[in-house]
């Protein structure tokens, strides 16, 4: 069911999600199908919840999404508010699409902004010589960055490169990304970093905007 706005039966639902416990209680039936950008979908018999700011964030996020998502698997609510981290607060498509903006659509300019929705967060921005922005989306296997929520949230909490590709900084054994704003990232809630897993999970595989090693 495709909302453009939330009903009270969704505010509902919705609530019954924020006011209730983390992530494991909020594992329910997954909703199935491909979600149009810009619209809140129906989040259905969520349980327990977090408070009225939880809920507007997840609307907001579903509102704000620049791609079409597909809930298929996922937890729509925790979608949602992924989608709100990652396009209203963690600035991830500046460094993670290239170019960020469409042509026309570039605010810095005084242009109505417009995402660059062919290559969001298919990575390949470039910082110095070597150093080129991930392909955030998910591979084959559904898996953004072809990375497991464990894994995942090893990279935002410590920012060790599990691919282990040049440079290496400080060294080949220690590993760490850089540019990546990963020391503010890390000290987000394990609750967050997984909305922000399950937010990439549901936007569309695009292949790497480089194919330069990227960073």
């Amino acid at each position: 069911m495709t909302l453009r706005f939330p009903t009270r039966a969704v505010l509902s639902l919705c609530l019954a999600f924020v006011l209730g416990a983390g992530v494991a209680a909020a594992q329910t039936e997954p909703k199935p199908g491909r979600q149009p950008a810009g619209t809140v979908p129906d989040l259905g018999e969520q349980t327990r919840l977090f408070g009225l700011l939880e809920l507007q964030r997840i609307i907001r996020g579903f509102q704000i999404s620049p791609v079409d998502l597909d809930l298929q698997g996922t937890n729509p609510a925790l979608v949602g508010l992924g989608s709100y981290i990652v396009n209203a607060q963690g600035g991830c498509n500046d460094c993670h699409t290239n170019p960020p903006f469409a042509e026309g659509g570039n605010p810095h300019l005084g242009q109505p902004k417009q995402i660059n929705v062919d290559g969001y967060l298919a990575g390949g921005m470039t910082f110095g010589p070597v150093i080129v922005s991930r392909n955030l989306t998910p591979d084959e296997n559904g898996k953004p960055a072809g990375l497991t929520f464990a894994e995942f949230r090893l990279v935002m909490r410590t920012g060790k490169d599990l691919k282990n590709l040049p440079p290496h900084i400080p060294s080949q054994q220690n590993d760490l990304l850089q540019v990546m704003p990963w020391p503010v990232y890390g000290s987000m809630l394990d609750h967050d970093l997984r909305a922000v897993y399950e937010f990439l999970r549901a936007i569309p595989p695009i292949e790497t905007g480089s194919t330069q090693p990227s960073r």
